[in-house]
């Protein structure tokens, strides 16, 4: 039912692939292991602090630090320094997480998400228990070039080689410009039947603003921000 429009794109399109083959994120398709930083807005409580600790726990290679009053821009200089390729900061409202900036290093993009809908493993009925395998990554139904900047980012958190013997998947599936962000065991049942396990935690991403480079909310230049005005209609989407 969806509107088709211009932004719309062939991934197999000659120009999207040629974009891709020299945007910021290149290096990682070639091979680069990411290397993310994780941390809160200050004055965070303990809400972002569990957010933060889930957060590394279902990305590999991602570190979880306290915010200790420093300076985000002074974050960004001492994690490229150290090689980090992405900083993650959990922003809270009211005590309870409602924002998540990721920030890819050094030379960004930075896109800025509402968060919603957060429940961890603990709440999730029958959940398994997650262990340290690389997962396989699905970026699903994200079909403009937005769209697809928004999910090559994503998928650059994650290390680009799955360890299949863990049967972890990490799906970031778009729906109507909602992110669902879900983490599965699959298991194989006999030779024609697979069941899947959810590991958690699961929470729901929107995206309020994409800014070239790193975060700079004075002199950013954005190529997107979410506006109401905007009014996309029930079916036309950005993502």
């Amino acid at each position: 039912m969806r509107e088709k429009d211009d932004t719309i794109v062939d991934p197999e399109d000659d120009e999207v692939m040629q974009d891709q083959a020299t945007d910021e994120l290149a290096s990682y398709f070639d091979g680069k292991e990411p290397k993310v930083l994780i941390t809160t807005s200050n004055k965070a409580c303990g809400d972002a602090y569990q957010f933060g600790e889930i957060l590394a726990n279902m990305i590999p290679s991602a570190q979880f630090f306290k915010r200790k009053g420093f300076e985000l821009k002074t974050i960004i200089k001492q994690a490229i320094a150290k090689g980090f390729t992405d900083v993650m900061v959990i922003n809270e409202d009211k005590k309870k997480v409602n924002g998540l900036v990721v920030s890819h290093l050094p030379d960004g993009p930075t896109a800025h998400f509402k968060v919603t809908n957060i429940k961890y493993a603990k709440e999730i009925h029958n959940h398994g228990a997650s262990t340290m395998h690389y997962p396989e990554v699905i970026i699903n139904n994200f079909h403009t070039r937005l769209g697809h900047q928004v999910g090559r980012q994503l998928t650059a958190l994650f290390p680009q080689v799955p360890e299949f013997e863990g049967r972890a998947v990490v799906t970031f599936h778009n729906q109507r410009d909602f992110i669902f962000v879900r983490r599965h065991r699959y298991i194989f049942r006999n030779k024609e039947r697979v069941g899947l396990q959810e590991l958690g935690p699961r929470f729901t991403l929107k995206l309020r603003s994409l800014q070239k480079g790193t975060f700079d909310t004075k002199f950013g230049e954005y190529e997107f921000v979410y506006r109401s005005e905007l009014g996309t209609g029930r079916r036309k989407f950005f993502l």
